[in-house]
């Protein structure tokens, strides 16, 4: 048998597919152009709960098998017996046209539960926004709300066969397959939305170490050169510098002609200012063109002994079908060993000057990277609606204005400019709408505005005619938060932090009397310490007494004072 099997097309039940023939265990999947980026954020999840039904039937089998929901793609794979390999596969087309909605609230229960274990982090979130492939770091709010027929509609619309592509790698394509799917349409990929007005730009989160992702077209030297950046990282902030315990990238295709490079150092607090210089350092020598040849010669030798190996074909069969499904090119093993072998460092300097036009920089909360060249990514908007004003009842100077086209929370800095986060209805990804009435609205540029009426003395009439004005499909009815359970109105955020808010003039007045009367005490009771046991009418026990009167007078008055100075602000 050929060790570097062909891959071959043909169909199965009018589904593409890839067979390649392979030895040992057969395996097989089934894979769909659909994922969490074709999503809105109101209805996110309703492909992940798709998947969830369409296994359920399967129970548990002997065999592996398993689901997985991407951002554009969503898999189905087993491996097994030809005849288990043919079960499976006809059973999971059965449920996509006949998914088993008993089953559909114990399913959105068993996703709420997967979903408190996951951490999809946050770049993708500052890229994209709160749409497309910015989903991803959200939560599936779809999903409690999902109706049988929300689900049905979606699995007929995305899960059809002329939007999936079939792959097995084994001895023959299995007898007794039945893939019965409706007809359809091969949707094209999601659109690539950003939420970034100029790149490379920075945000600031978390304690955690630094994270990176850059845009890059998909070539066999952008490949390359995320091995090698991983290869510097180790090399500069573990062995050399001890800063970091695990530097490491990853290359992504996005199918669509561009990948994604993602870089990730960790790092203690007391060297996130080491760990972030380190990082940066080793980006901008990359910049400057300094990539070393036996670096190069290092990952390329790891990535091509992989693509020799025997079972590569087979092992590539899930990424042929994305890219089949996308429209892409399909490359044999052999032609990317032949273009690995023609890339050289000045290629891999070519992918360090596009990935740094594109890169995305999260850096350790409390910190900044615009001294290395990156802009601040938007917490802000850059104006705010007209319309009703609601001044916050907590003394601060947050205002809440809700307008006819939108909503906006306003606050002002220190030099007294004003900042404001809006989001317009038309522009509204989700809604969060709570029992007690407390909204919020999540713009598809990831921005939220909170809108707690009993903050901000909103009357009804103007509420209704807020829930009137927001998209009906974007509003996700969550069950009563504990008590208390609104959030304290804040000023809008700015790329420094919130603007404190100042105290009130009845707060600065009770401070000044508290401090002045535990100032008069503390004179009293220091005169009476000093001339109080010389007084030959006082006993000892009564001077005592007295003194310890006089100084707790002096706590009782004073620690208040203190707190309210400690403690002036209200968030």
């Amino acid at each position: 048998m050929n060790p570097h099997a062909a891959v071959h097309h043909t169909r199965v039940d009018g589904i593409p597919t890839l067979f390649v023939q392979a030895p040992g265990p057969m395996r097989a999947g089934l894979v769909f152009r659909v994922g969490v980026a074709d999503e809105t954020l109101g209805r996110a999840g309703l492909t992940h709960l798709v998947e969830h039904l369409a296994l359920y039937r399967q129970g548990v089998a002997d065999y592996h098998y398993n689901g997985a929901t991407k951002a554009a793609f969503t898999h189905f794979h087993v491996e097994g017996a030809e005849h288990e390999i043919a079960a499976y596969l006809t059973g999971v087309c059965a449920s996509l046209t006949d998914l088993p909605m008993d089953r559909l609230e114990t399913e959105k229960e068993i996703l709420r539960t997967e979903e408190s274990r996951r951490d999809p982090g946050l770049l993708p979130l500052w890229r994209y926004g709160a749409q497309g492939y910015g989903l991803v770091s959200y939560p599936e709010w779809g999903v409690r709300n999902a109706s049988a027929q929300d689900v049905r509609q979606w699995a007929h619309s995305w899960f059809t066969a002329d939007n999936a592509v079939l792959w097995i790698a084994g001895e023959h394509i299995p007898a007794g397959l039945s893939l019965k799917l409706p007809a359809g349409d091969r949707r094209p990929m999601p659109a690539v939305t950003s939420a970034l007005p100029a790149t490379p730009a920075y945000f600031s989160d978390g304690t955690g170490g630094v994270l990176l992702d850059a845009v890059v077209a998909d070539t066999t030297a952008a490949w390359l050169y995320s091995a090698v950046l991983e290869r510097e990282l180790t090399r500069a902030l573990r062995q050399e510098g001890g800063y970091s315990y695990t530097a490491a990238s990853d290359f992504t295709a996005r199918r669509d002609g561009y990948a994604l490079v993602t870089a990730f150092a960790d790092s203690l607090p007391a060297k996130q200012d080491a760990v972030l210089g380190g990082f940066v350092d080793v980006l901008a020598g990359f910049q400057a063109g300094r990539i070393a040849q036996a670096d190069l010669d290092a990952v390329r030798g790891r990535v091509d002994g992989a693509l020799a190996a025997p079972d590569t074909e087979a092992r590539r069969l899930p990424g042929l079908a994305e890219d089949l499904l996308a429209g892409r090119p399909l490359r044999t093993a052999g032609e990317l060993r032949a273009e690995l072998s023609a890339v050289t460092p000045a290629d891999l300097h070519r992918v360090a000057v596009e990935a740094a036009g594109t890169a995305l920089l999260q850096v350790p909360g409390g910190h900044r990277a615009d001294w290395a060249g990156y802009t601040p990514a938007p917490v802000d908007s850059p104006y705010a609606v007209t319309g009703r004003r609601f001044a916050a009842r907590d003394g601060s100077e947050t205002v809440l204005v809700v307008g006819a086209d939108g909503v906006s929370l306003t606050g002002r800095e220190r030099d007294a400019s004003e900042r404001a986060v809006t989001v317009h209805y038309r522009a509204c990804a989700a809604v969060l709408s709570w029992p007690d009435g407390g909204r919020r609205l999540v713009g598809t540029d990831g921005l939220t505005v909170e809108v707690e009426p009993g903050l901000y003395g909103v009357d009804a009439h103007t509420m209704a005619a807020l829930d009137a004005a927001v998209p009906p499909q974007a509003v996700v009815r969550l069950p009563p938060r504990p008590q208390p359970a609104a959030p304290r109105p804040r000023p809008a955020p700015a790329a420094g932090g919130p603007a404190p808010a100042r105290r009130t003039w009845g707060q600065r007045t009770g401070i000044f009397l508290l401090l002045s009367l535990a100032a008069l005490l503390a004179f009293v009771a220091l005169a009476w310490t000093v001339g109080g046991a010389g007084d030959p009418e006082t006993g000892a026990g009564e001077y005592a007494i007295l003194t310890c009167v006089l100084w707790a007078a002096v706590a009782g008055v004073g620690w208040p004072a203190v707190s309210m100075l400690r403690r002036p602000r209200k968030e």
